[in-house]
């Protein structure tokens, strides 16, 4: 996840491919951590006392007198527990198109239900927040910091209910990310022992196997993450997401940006347009996000249309901030296993 810049910012806080967020984020008053014992709470409170308390990926641990029911979640945090079953009461972060329709980032949550609070990155209406009464926040965490919820107005933010993040960054793989999210989802009351939640990890298991099938069966792709704006290419290094690390992990060759090339928080090279061509590879995975520009849109760029994975037509689109549910990451690997069967060694 990307840090943002000023030119993404004057375009809906637009962010690059596989950086994150360098907010500051106060973890003050964010769930009574002082009263909590350390490493309770993965799954609940007891049933005897009522009590809620849930420990994070921050080592925080957020607590509450009974089981959060108005909760409020980053939209991909959000999509990923209604895939549970939990409804949140609002969400904040990429949630409604122009046309009306649902954002990517809302899977398949009914946007109708929800109040929104911010439709973009550093929109947050504190205002409607505090109306809904929340008894949690819910986000996900890649730095250490709150997952779109703005510096300015984070203080306020957090003070008015207990908070809990998901880490999807540098620390951990897309199946740490979906077990702690599955954690989350049960604390509220989800119940992972249904067939629906079977199959979905069963789905996972045999689309994490079909990866490591199609690399072993086409080896030597080499894959390129990118994502593009009106001015810069950004190339991701796989080793600080958790779903690069991931697909890594399951034998898929990246592309990796050099070392001292990268930004200060360590996700991706900035490449100008005219330098896109820096480094050749087989396929491209391109941030498929309503904020970064998509094919039909780089065609105005001569460096792209010159990259010979886009020659060749192997550009497929990086599902680059995951809902982290096990249905919607198993599309994700299934995707990603025909991509590299059917890619072809450009040279």
């Amino acid at each position: 996840m990307p840090k943002p810049s000023s030119t993404f910012l004057s375009r809906r806080g637009l962010i690059a491919a596989g950086g994150a967020l360098g907010l500051v984020a106060a973890l003050t008053a964010c769930g009574g951590g002082d009263k909590a014992k350390d490493g309770a709470g993965d799954q609940g409170g007891s049933a005897a006392s009522g009590a809620w308390s849930f420990k994070d990926d921050l080592g925080k641990t957020a607590t509450a007198k009974s089981t959060p029911k108005n909760v409020v979640a980053y939209t991909g945090t959000a999509a990923a527990l209604y895939d549970y079953g939990v409804q949140v009461k609002g969400v904040f972060g990429p949630t409604k198109l122009a046309d009306g329709k649902p954002d990517p980032m809302a899977g398949t949550m009914d946007i109708s239900k929800v109040e929104i609070l911010g439709n973009v990155y550093d929109e947050f209406n504190v205002e409607k927040y505090a109306a809904l009464k929340p008894d949690l926040l819910a986000t996900n965490t890649w730095d250490g910091t709150y997952w779109y919820v703005p510096e300015a107005s984070k203080d306020k933010i957090l003070k008015l209910a207990p908070a809990a993040a998901v880490g999807v960054g540098d620390k951990v793989s897309m199946d740490k990310a979906l077990e702690r999210t599955a954690d989350l989802a049960k604390s509220l009351g989800a119940d992972l022992n249904t067939k629906k939640s079977a199959d979905a990890k069963a789905r996972f298991d045999a689309a994490s196997a079909k990866v490591r099938e199609a690399v072993k069966a086409n080896p030597g792709v080499k894959v390129l993450v990118g994502s593009g704006s009106d001015q810069m290419f950004y190339v991701s290094t796989p080793k600080t997401s958790a779903d690069l690390k991931y697909f890594e992990s399951l034998g898929v060759e990246f592309v990796t940006p050099e070392q001292d090339k990268l930004d200060p928080q360590g996700f991706f090279e900035s490449l100008s347009w005219e330098n896109a061509g820096k480094y050749k590879a087989d396929v491209i995975l391109l941030d498929n996000r309503t904020q970064a520009l998509q094919p039909e849109a780089l065609k105005a760029k001569p460096t792209w249309n010159e990259l010979p994975a886009v020659k060749a037509g192997q550009v497929a689109p990086r599902v680059t901030e995951p809902i982290y549910s096990y249905e919607k990451c198993a599309q994700i690997l299934e995707d990603l296993a025909k991509t590299i069967q059917n890619a072809k060694k450009l040279g």
